[in-house]
């Protein structure tokens, strides 16, 4: 099943409430596609250049895959070649919110989705201005839909 197919299976899925969520890990593993609750609830990462979305370049927006909270516009996306979809700042402040990581032996930024409080990927200070932030992103936890 894709992030697209579980939307209907989703009851707490919405692109326009912003109320957090505390949905315990069982639910989501009952209705997520496993990549998308590997990532989300597991911190797990896709391969570099193999999401399908770190070099999509339409105009529309970003949602989280696991709850529809909105994320990120296309016009803060850049090609940032690593290998991951990449912004330089979240749609509004409250729609991400950030954890210290330690794992893997480094010190990064973990960076959850603001309303269920899934991983998304981590921030790194390399990025274009305006910010210089660079929101690296796993595609299999985002949505993405076209202007119309």
């Amino acid at each position: 099943m894709s992030a697209t197919d579980s939307r209907t299976t989703n009851p707490h899925y919405s692109r326009t409430d912003t109320a957090h969520l505390d949905v315990p890990d069982t639910e989501w593993k009952r209705i997520l596609p496993d990549d998308v609750y590997h990532v989300a609830r597991e911190k797990g990462t896709e391969r570099a250049f193999t999401g399908k979305l770190w070099d999509a370049d339409g105009l529309g927006m970003y949602y989280c895959a696991v709850c529809g909270n909105a994320l990120f516009r296309s016009d803060s996306k850049f090609g940032s070649s690593c290998g991951w979809p990449s912004f330089f700042e979240a749609i509004r402040p409250d729609s991400v919110r950030y954890e210290s990581d330690k794992t893997f032996g480094m010190v990064r930024t973990e960076v959850l989705c603001g309303r269920c409080d899934s991983h998304l990927g981590h921030i790194f200070d390399d990025g274009p201005k305006p910010t210089g932030k660079r929101f690296c992103m796993n595609s299999a936890v985002l949505d993405f839909e076209e202007d119309k």
